[in-house]
């Protein structure tokens, strides 16, 4: 039991401590926004960046280069949690999968349904898209505020839920939200990427050749009119989970490393460099270590420090700053109706289908929560920041529709973040007074 929850600490950890960075880039961006220097922050992320080689030439606003560029990162790293927990995780049963699978489709189809049926005929009912996305980082953080009182399975559930939620925000990005397709870029961007999925079948992995390889499918990608970002789910796939080194050996190669650089300790006099020995032994313990972990784990690893310190507060500063006059123009009907539907939308969608799905005997109950506590956090399912920012870069065109939309995404999220932590600290509070 303690294998299963020592990685799953240590990402809780992680998303929550993140959290706070990406809550302090968002209250940033405010202040700035509705500050002296208001025109000045917000005309910054307009500024053109131009990339031109022989043959290319890329040219776009800052902000674009993160959503874009930066954030493709982020995808790549949701295609890696979403293959390992396939293939190895949560999600590799369909006993263990189907709750939170069904809850994340509740939790997609209420709250676009609901805000359609509000908002149908009126100015940006393209944003449908919005309401339906889940921000890991602030719900476990909200969890982590619960302390050790929030049972493992609703944690373990929350975050395979998440990670479902976010492959079907992606699709729908794929399919609703990228037009106009050049199906030539598109077309030889697919066959890269066939190619690497046949080097990882045949048993074949190079870090060089799939980075320069996805280097140029991110590039047909933002050619071919399919958003790049999934680009970074697509190339995340093609990163195997086969480990090359078993542990016997790695222990065997370290134990070998290590004693030739203790040999060489005894030996040397100047204590301030290490012999060409010691220099080799620790690429050899740094080689070995690269090859015991699976290339999509040790990537996974690697790169969720920089996503979640940097890469998400940094969208987050680009993309929550809004100027909150509430002039003629302001669209109120969109901001109420994506508020509305992130609270209610999330809450019945996730619950109910939730709910039919264990009545039904397709689902079971994670061990130690309760129906109220599976209410708590389908609350809590509603907030969406992060990926509801971005498919609301995606979804309007028009600065007014796109202010309007961030500020019901802000109140919704605060909203779903307070009622649903509430809500649970109250069900927990119960539970503890009943097991004494």
């Amino acid at each position: 039991m303690n294998i299963i929850k020592e990685p799953i600490n240590k990402f809780i950890k992680l998303e929550t401590s993140s959290s706070i960075v990406l809550f302090t880039a968002t209250i940033l961006a405010l202040l700035l926004a509705n500050s002296a220097i208001s025109d000045q922050f917000l005309g910054f992320w307009k500024n053109q960046i131009t990339i031109s080689i022989p043959g290319l030439e890329l040219s776009k606003p800052v902000i674009k280069w993160i959503n874009d560029g930066l954030m493709v990162i982020f995808f790549f790293l949701i295609g890696l949690e979403i293959k390992r927990e396939l293939i190895a995780g949560e999600l590799n049963d369909f006993k263990k999968a189907s709750l939170p699978l069904f809850a994340a489709i509740g939790g997609m189809i209420f709250p676009a349904a609901i805000f359609t049926l509000l908002n149908y005929g009126k100015p940006g009912a393209e944003g449908w898209g919005i309401p339906i996305a889940a921000d890991i980082a602030f719900t476990l953080g909200i969890l982590q505020l619960l302390g050790k009182k929030v049972p493992a399975g609703l944690k373990v559930f929350l975050m395979a839920f998440a990670i479902i939620d976010d492959l079907g925000a992606v699709l729908v990005i794929a399919f609703f939200y990228s037009t106009n397709i050049a199906w030539n870029y598109l077309g030889i961007a697919l066959l890269l990427i066939a190619f690497l999925f046949f080097f990882t079948w045949k048993g074949y992995y190079s870090k060089y050749v799939f980075f320069i390889a996805g280097l140029i499918v991110w590039i047909l990608f933002l050619k071919s009119g399919i958003h790049a970002t999934i680009a970074g789910v697509l190339l995340a796939f093609t990163i195997p989970l086969q480990r090359k080194t078993k542990t016997a050996i790695f222990i065997s190669e370290v134990k070998e490393s290590l004693s030739i650089f203790e040999n060489d300790c005894s030996k040397q006099k100047d204590k301030l460099l290490l012999t060409k020995d010691q220099l080799s032994a620790i690429d050899d313990i740094q080689e070995v270590s690269e090859k015991t972990a699976a290339p999509l784990q040790y990537l996974e690893h690697s790169l969720h420090g920089w996503v979640s310190y940097l890469i998400m507060p940094l969208f987050a500063f680009a993309n929550a700053g809004v100027v909150f006059s509430f002039s003629n123009d302001f669209n109120f009907d969109l901001t109420t109706n994506i508020v509305l539907s992130m609270i209610f939308g999330n809450a019945i969608g996730i619950f109910t289908f939730s709910y039919l799905s264990i009545k039904l005997k397709i689902s079971e109950m994670p061990q130690n929560v309760s129906l109220k506590m599976l209410a708590g956090i389908s609350i809590l399912g509603g907030l969406g920041f992060t990926m509801s920012l971005f498919i609301n870069s995606l979804a309007f065109t028009d600065q007014t529709l796109i202010d309007s939309a961030k500020m019901g995404i802000l109140i919704g999220s605060v909203i779903t973040g307070i009622i649903g932590f509430l809500v649970l600290r109250l069900t927990l509070r119960n539970t503890k007074e009943k097991g004494k």
